[in-house]
Order: C-alpha cells, then sequence, then structure tokens
C-alpha cells in the first residue's frame, strides 16, 4: 500500500474532507446521497421495463439476453476503472464523469432507430452502475464498520416505495408516449438529482486544498527532479504516469478478455455451425488466453495493479467475490427471463407483472436493513451471511416447481421473497466483511473487485440463460406447436408481445406456455445446484469484529489518524 501513494490522492482528499465537513455540509453530504439512491432506484425500477418493449418494437426480443450482456460486461470491467479515477483523482471527479456516460447514454438509446444503436446506447449506460459503486464507497469513507452495514443498507431504502411507484410510472410511458419518452424523462432527472451531492464533494475537496490539509504523497523510488519533470513534464509524461496509476494494460486485457470469453455463449445460436464454427472456438479460446495474460501482468509486472497479490491472498476478498460471482450467475439464470415468461403464463396486466418482477428488490431492501441492524448489534456478519444464503437457496430451489404454468400466484411470490429475503442477509453482509479486511486505501478498488466478480458472474448467467433460451426455445415451440409454420414459431419466438395477445387456452398461447415451461426449468435446477456453492464459501470466511473503526485490521479513525496514536497524544498532555 505505500508503494502506491501516488495512486490513492482520493482517498487522502476523503479523509482531509473529514475535518472539514461541519453539521450543514454533512447533511448537505447526506441529503445528496439519499437523492442519488432515489433516482437510482427509480431508475432501475422502470427502465428495464422500457427495454423489453424497445427490442419487441424492433421485433428483436430475443436480443435481451445478448443486450443485457453486453452491459453486463462493461458495468464489470467498469467497476475497476472508476473505483481507480476516485482514488488517483477524486470522488467528485469520478460523479461527473459516471453522469456524462449515463445521461449520453439514455439519449442514444431514445433516439435509436434501430435494436444496434439501443445495444451501442446501452453499452455508453452502463457506466451508471458508477453511480451506486461510488456510493458505496462513500460510505465506507465516512461510516465505521459497526454502522456501515445499516447505512449501506438504508440507501437501498427508497427501492421500498419505487417498487410501487416504478411500475405505475413504467406501464402509463409505455401506454401513453412510449419507451423513448421513458428514458428522455431519466436524461434530465438523473443530473438535477445529483448536483447536491457533486457540488457537496467538490466543495469538500476544494476546502481542504485550501486550508491545506492534503498531505503530498511521497515519491516512491524517483528522485525529487524526477518528480518534478514528470509533474512539469510533456503531455506524454502526464498520460503514461496516469496510465500507470490506471493500471490500463491491466483494464484493456481485463476488457476484452472478459468480451471474448462470455460473448460466443450468446452469439453461437446465431452464427453457423454454432460451437463446431472456428470463429466461435478462436474467440472463446483467446479470451481465457488473455485473462491469464492479464493475471500474470497483474500479479507480478503492474506497479499499481487493479488486482494486487495481497488481494488474491486476502481470504475474505476472495471468499466474497466468489460469492458474489456465484449468486448472480445463479440469480440471472432465472431472472432474465422471468418478465417474459409471466406476461405469457400469467393473464395479469402491465402493472401487475411489474408489481411481480419489483418482490424480490423489496424483499432484499427491506431484509438487507435488517441485516444491517444485526450486525450493529451482533458486532459479526458471518453469521447473518451463512443464514442468508442457506435462504436464497431454499427459494430458488422452490422455483423448481414454481415455474410451471400451473404454478399459483402465492407459490411464484413466495419463491420471490425468501429469495430477496436470502440475498437482503448476503449483500450486505459479504460486502462489510470483505472492506473489514483491508486498509482504507483499498477499500475503493476492493469494493470494485468484489463488485467485478459479481457483475461477470451476472453477465455469465445471463450468457447462459441467453444461450439455453436461444438452443431450446425453438425446438420447444415446434414440439408443442407443430401445427404452425416456421416462420410463424420464428415470430413467436421474437415478440413477447404476440406471444402474450393470443387469449389463455389458446392452443397457439398453451403451447407458447409449454415451451416456456420447459426451457425456464432447464435455467433453474442449474441455478439451484450453482446456489450450494456460496454457501460453503461463506463457511470458510474469517468472522471479523465490526468495532468504531474504519476496518478491522489497524487502528485508523475515519480520518486517516491512528486511534492509538491519538490515545498516546492525550495521555501526553499534561
Amino acid at each position: 500500500v505505500a508503494a502506491e501513494q501516488d495512486a490513492h490522492a482520493g482517498v487522502k482528499k476523503v479523509e482531509a474532507a473529514q475535518r472539514v465537513y461541519g453539521r450543514y455540509s454533512r447533511w448537505c453530504l447526506f441529503v445528496g446521497i439519499g437523492l442519488a439512491s432515489f433516482i437510482y432506484s427509480l431508475d432501475a425500477s422502470t427502465t428495464y421495463a422500457y427495454l423489453t418493449f424497445a427490442t419487441s418494437f424492433f421485433g428483436k426480443h430475443s436480443l435481451i439476453s445478448s443486450i443485457t450482456v453486453a452491459q453486463s460486461l462493461i458495468i464489470a470491467v467498469g467497476k475497476p476503472v472508476i473505483a481507480k479515477v476516485a482514488d488517483v483523482s477524486s470522488r467528485g471527479t469520478a460523479y461527473v464523469g459516471v453522469l456524462i456516460f449515463y445521461v449520453l447514454g439514455y439519449i442514444v438509446i431514445a433516439s435509436a432507430p434501430n435494436v444496434t444503436i439501443i445495444a451501442g446506447g446501452i453499452v455508453l449506460y452502463a457506466v451508471y452502475v458508477g453511480l451506486q459503486l461510488l456510493t458505496q464507497i462513500i460510505i465506507a469513507d465516512i461510516t465505521t464498520l459497526a454502522w456501515r452495514g445499516l447505512v449501506v443498507s438504508l440507501v437501498s431504502a427508497p427501492f421500498l416505495i419505487n417498487a410501487y411507484i416504478g411500475p405505475n410510472i413504467s406501464a402509463a410511458v409505455l401506454d401513453s408516449i412510449g419507451w423513448r419518452w421513458g428514458y428522455i424523462m431519466f436524461a434530465i432527472l438523473v443530473p438535477i438529482s445529483l448536483a447536491p451531492l457533486i457540488i457537496t464533494l467538490l466543495w469538500a475537496e476544494r476546502k481542504a486544498k485550501i486550508l491545506a490539509l492534503l498531505d503530498s504523497p511521497k515519491p516512491r523510488s524517483r528522485s525529487i527532479s524526477s518528480q518534478r519533470s514528470l509533474r512539469h513534464g510533456s503531455m506524454i509524461a502526464r498520460l503514461l504516469r496516469s496510465a500507470e496509476q490506471l493500471d490500463l494494460v491491466g483494464l484493456t486485457l481485463l476488457g476484452f478478455a472478459v468480451a471474448l470469453t462470455l460473448l460466443p455463449l450468446t452469439i453461437s445460436k446465431n452464427v453457423n455451425g454454432g460451437w463446431k464454427n472456428g470463429s466461435i472456438i478462436a474467440m472463446f479460446v483467446m479470451g481465457i488466453v488473455l485473462l491469464v495474460m492479464f493475471a500474470v501482468w497483474d500479479l507480478r509486472y503492474a506497479s499499481r495493479p487493479v488486482i494486487a497479490p495481497r488481494f488474491v491472498r486476502n481470504r475474505s476478498v476472495v471468499c466474497a467475490a466468489l460469492i458474489g460471482f456465484f449468486d448472480f450467475m445463479s440469480f440471472f439464470l432465472t431472472y432474465t427471463y422471468l418478465y417474459s415468461f409471466v406476461l405469457v403464463v400469467k393473464p395479469w396486466s402491465l402493472v401487475n407483472a411489474t408489481y411481480f418482477i419489483q418482490v424480490q428488490s423489496v424483499a432484499l431492501t427491506f431484509f438487507g436493513i435488517l441485516a444491517g441492524l444485526s450486525m450493529r448489534f451482533l458486532h459479526r456478519y458471518k453469521y447473518v451471511l451463512v443464514i442468508g444464503l442457506v435462504i436464497r437457496l431454499i427459494g430458488v430451489a422452490m422455483m423448481i416447481h414454481s415455474r410451471g404454468g400451473n404454478a399459483s400466484d402465492a407459490e411464484l411470490v413466495w419463491t420471490q421473497i425468501l429469495q430477496g429475503f436470502g440475498g437482503g442477509f448476503a449483500a450486505v453482509s459479504s460486502q462489510v466483511g470483505a472492506q473489514a479486511s483491508v486498509h482504507h486505501a483499498d477499500v475503493a478498488i476492493i469494493t470494485a473487485v468484489v463488485l467485478l466478480l459479481t457483475e461477470i458472474g451476472g453477465a455469465v448467467g445471463n450468457a447462459c440463460a441467453g444461450a439455453i433460451w436461444s438452443n431450446t426455445m425453438p425446438a420447444n415451440l415446434e414440439k408443442y406447436l407443430p401445427w404452425l409454420t416456421d416462420e410463424k414459431r420464428a415470430e413467436l419466438f421474437g415478440s413477447i408481445t404476440l406471444a402474450a395477445s393470443y387469449p389463455l387456452g389458446d392452443p397457439v398461447r398453451e403451447g407458447v406456455i409449454s415451451a416456456y415451461d420447459d426451457t425456464m426449468k432447464i435455467m433453474v435446477t442449474i441455478a439451484t445446484v450453482l446456489s450450494v456453492i456460496p454457501v460453503l464459501l461463506a463457511l470458510a470466511m474469517p468472522n471479523w469484529y465490526l468495532g468504531d473503526r474504519q476496518n478491522a485490521i489497524d487502528a485508523a479513525d475515519l480520518t486517516g489518524r491512528s486511534v492509538l496514536e491519538d490515545d498516546s497524544e492525550d495521555e501526553d498532555e499534561p
């Protein structure tokens, strides 16, 4: 950590800002976090419905998985980039950059003339996850371990409201002005909502600088004259220094490795020969090779790596990252086509179908708050983590039966409640456990690394769901609707609105339901098996004490000063 001080200037600014905030400015910070969390949750509660109808508008509903895989790739690779920017520059600067990508992405989607442009907009918009990541990082900056789980969970509280507001908004938008205006609304609302938080962060950083509260990072090995030449040298020298601090080589290798490994899983069905096609195999093999190259580069050669060797040796970080990976892989296997499934299988309105999709988010939020309260008084996180993952496993296993076309409404809802219960406990506790095991300088990148593996797991789950859907659904439609032409079955496969337009009891609608049933059960069975792995990993994690310090391994407070040093200074005073 000491050898990377010049790559942690943003952390120093945060610690200096802790000495700048007064009562009113601190309230402005919390209000800003609240507004950012509210608009983020409102976005998540509405825009996913717009994507379903946007793809169906162009007759490309089956491409949802491919688009969401591309989105997951950007989200995954973008996390360490955003964390690095926040560490090297500042939290406020990172927020501004994320906001620009967010607005541009939604403008592109809203004006898209075809599904390809929508995919491009989704890729730009995917950087929006930086809003969530930066909020989590700031909370870790300003809270002690004892309170962190509760504050993290309270930030998600707007989902309890927006889960009910969101469906009504999305349904009203879709029924009246259309999905394009749904995206335009957020391109306007998000910058307004983030303004208080960004202004407060930038103000605190500037005031800390004016008051000379920032310590200049010590040079690693270069002489003072060499440092000056870099500071005041050519633009090329500055860019090279920034590239070194951000580990652009590692980030580039990681991005291409993840993309080339996962994309073949979703495009194989649309390529002649599928997995027998040499291009598909070459793409997948190249992805694995680049992943190995990334590991070698970061663990042996990078001076300021994305994934430092000390992280790989940290049992808490490794287990938390793998828990997130397998949990999200399991989740997206069952969730990617869930909205389409209920629209076809159940006679629900758009509003009720959207309410159902939000059940798990509401449960995640509510039980996440309970998890935060539990950790506040237990001062331990492992008990909460293990219990949560076991409950989540039960919820996923129940879905094997509830995915059937004859499943009751109550049975479907309970599977979502149980998954939300367990997921809420697990998400909060695993994050706090990972953050407790590192110094403050590593909190941002560790949070990003854990979420990186989590998002990659989601991308793998999405890709697997898309591969299963693309490779089984056409055959199932042919099995249950043999009297239809190939062209008609292709239309049913590509458009959810066409499939749902037939009334329940109609032979075509019933055949589509049976096809959905067979395909979804494959996804859920695999998801259940995968859900066992996180439970075993949780048992291997150390049970850190959650006290009144920034982390569990040193004596630093929120300003970066040692608590032991402060105590000794007090004892020396007469």
